[in-house]
């Protein structure tokens, strides 16, 4: 396959994801920087926080890293990219039982098996026609709580990549959670500010399914 016909899961789990994993470091920096987005995001559980959660496309791991700061919480994430999967394991970040390879499409865990589930930069880099798909398993896994922090558009658009088309794909993801969802309350949402959040400009949506 030429390089610039690349499929986003064949990107992600390969050299162009080893790629996004060298660029993306754990620094101390982005372990503060997070740890403040999620203090924020966070309020909305109103006291009554996830004890077990579930990262769709973790990576390296950031939001791991820091969410054992907030709340006594089991973690559970699923990773495509083998060689991020390598280092979470070597540095600690989960056990590997608690770590799977694999999409968002296709999650390896019994309906309601977590009280959150959640994405980060995660589905602006899923192939339009598997989103539907990948947010039915993010609401089946999830027994409580759905979150996504993603780039934001009104209207779906195609966005040039590192150089690469059909790798990138904003919308209004908040939208899509409650169009495609109706047992969903939206308990809280915000932006965050790359200029003094730290990473980049991301819109989040908090939702409660409606028991």
């Amino acid at each position: 396959m030429a390089d610039a016909d690349l499929k986003p899961k064949d990107a992600w789990a390969g050299a162009f994801g080893d790629e996004y994993t060298r660029r993306n470091l754990a620094d101390a920096q982005a372990l503060r920087d997070r740890l403040k987005m999620w203090a924020v995001m966070g309020r909305a559980f109103a006291g009554d926080p996830p004890k077990s959660i579930l990262e769709v496309g973790c990576n390296l791991g950031i939001n791991l890293r820091v969410l054992p700061s907030l709340w006594d919480v089991q973690l559970h994430a699923i990773e495509p990219n083998p060689t991020a999967r390598e280092r979470i394991v070597a540095e600690k970040v989960l056990p590997a039982e608690r770590l799977y390879a694999g999409f968002g499409d296709s999650i390896p865990l019994p309906d309601g098996a977590v009280d959150l589930a959640f994405t980060t930069g995660v589905l602006i880099h899923v192939d339009p026609a598997q989103l539907p798909a990948t947010m039915d398993e993010i609401h089946r896994v999830s027994s409580k709580y759905i979150l996504c922090s993603e780039y934001f558009s009104p209207r779906a658009e195609t966005i040039t990549y590192q150089g690469r088309e059909g790798l990138l794909f904003k919308n209004d993801f908040g939208g899509l959670y409650m169009d495609r969802f109706p047992d969903l309350e939206l308990l809280d949402y915000g932006f965050f500010w790359k200029r003094v959040a730290g990473g980049d400009n991301a819109t989040w949506w908090l939702f409660k399914k409606r028991s």
